[in-house]
C-alpha cells in the first residue's frame, strides 16, 4: 500500500469523513448563532432591526444598571432549582413505582406521556386559562366549594403565580425524566438483589447502596438536561404571566426577550450572559459530580 492510495489516505482521516457532517451541523445551528448573538450584543441597532453603528461596551453597562436584573437572576436560580429538585425526586419515585409489577402498569406508562407528547405552550396556556381569574375553573370550584370569599387573580400575584408555574414545569418535566431513570434501573441485574437479600440487606439498604449508585449515569444525564432546559425555560412562564406584572416573575430568559421589545442590543447582551452562565453551570455541575473522574 504505497502512501498516496485512496485506502492509506482515508486511514490516516480516521472517523473524520463520519463525523464531518455533524460537525458542520453543529457549527451550523449552534456556533454561528453564538457568533451573531455576541456579535449583535455590540451593536446599537433599532426596534426596527436597522443598525446604527457600534455601541461598545454600552448595552452591556445598561444591563447590568437595569434594576431589576439583580431579582430576575435571584428568580432565576430559585426556579431552576425548585423545578430540577422536585421533577428528580418525584421521578426518582416514579421509575421505581413504574419499575415494578401492577395492574394497568403499561396504562399508567402511557398515560405520563401525554405532558410529554402535548406542546409546552399549550399545556402553559390551557393552565393559564383554568387560573383566569374571571372564567377559570379553579376559581368557580373554589367558589362553589366555598373555600374562597371570592375569585382570585393566581397568576396576576407573583406570591402565587410562581408556585403554580413551578407545578407545571415540574409536570412537563416529569415524563422524559422518569423515562430516563427507568431506562437506568432496568439495566440493574436481578441478581444483585438477589445477593443482597441473602446478605441481609433491607429494602432502603438495597436501594441506597446498590440502586443508587448504579442508577448514577442515568440520574446524572436527566440531571444535566433538566439543569439547562430549565434555566432557559421560556414557554410555561410566558404562556402562563409573559413575566409580570412588569418582571416579578420573569427568569432571565424572559426578561431577556422583555429587553427585545425597547433594545435589540441589550437583549443580545442578555443572551450572551445567560449562555455564559449556562455554560459556567454545567462545568461547575460535571466538576463537582465527577463526570469524567475515578471514584475516590
Amino acid at each position: 500500500m504505497t502512501p498516496n492510495s485512496p485506502s492509506h489516505r482515508s486511514r490516516r482521516l480516521g472517523p473524520l469523513p463520519w463525523i464531518a457532517p455533524a460537525v458542520l451541523l453543529i457549527l451550523a445551528v449552534v456556533l454561528w448563532p453564538v457568533y451573531e448573538m455576541v456579535r449583535t450584543s455590540f451593536l446599537r441597532i433599532s426596534t426596527s432591526g436597522f443598525v446604527r453603528g457600534s455601541a461598545g461596551l454600552d448595552k452591556y453597562r445598561k444591563l447590568f444598571g437595569e434594576s431589576d436584573l439583580g431579582h430576575v437572576l435571584l428568580a432565576t436560580v430559585v426556579w431552576t432549582l425548585a423545578v430540577v429538585g422536585l421533577t428528580m425526586l418525584l421521578s426518582l419515585a416514579l421509575a421505581q413505582l413504574f419499575d415494578q409489577r401492577f395492574p394497568g402498569r403499561r396504562y399508567a406508562r402511557w398515560a405520563l406521556i401525554a405532558p410529554w407528547a402535548a406542546s409546552v405552550l399549550m399545556t402553559a396556556i390551557g393552565f393559564r386559562w383554568m387560573l383566569d381569574r374571571t372564567a377559570g375553573v379553579l376559581n368557580t370550584l373554589l367558589t362553589d366549594l366555598g373555600l374562597v370569599d371570592g375569585p382570585r387573580d393566581w397568576l396576576g400575584d407573583p406570591s402565587t403565580a410562581w408556585p403554580w408555574m413551578v407545578f407545571v414545569a415540574v409536570f412537563v418535566s416529569l415524563p422524559f425524566t422518569t423515562y430516563t431513570l427507568l431506562a437506568g434501573l432496568q439495566t440493574v441485574p436481578a441478581e444483585v438483589y438477589e445477593a443482597a437479600r441473602v446478605d441481609g440487606a433491607s429494602a432502603w439498604q438495597a436501594y441506597r447502596r446498590i440502586t443508587l449508585p448504579l442508577l448514577r449515569p442515568a440520574f446524572l444525564v436527566g440531571l444535566v438536561i433538566n439543569l439547562i432546559n430549565v434555566f432557559n425555560s421560556f414557554p410555561v412562564i410566558w404562556g402562563m404571566t409573559r413575566g409580570g406584572p412588569d418582571s416579578s416573575t420573569a427568569t432571565s430568559t424572559v426578561f431577556m426577550y422583555q429587553l427585545k421589545a425597547t433594545d435589540i442590543g441589550e437583549s443580545a447582551a442578555m443572551s450572551v450572559v445567560n449562555f455564559a452562565l449556562v455554560v459556567l453551570m454545567v462545568l461547575v455541575f460535571l466538576k463537582v459530580s465527577r463526570w469524567n473522574g475515578e471514584e475516590s
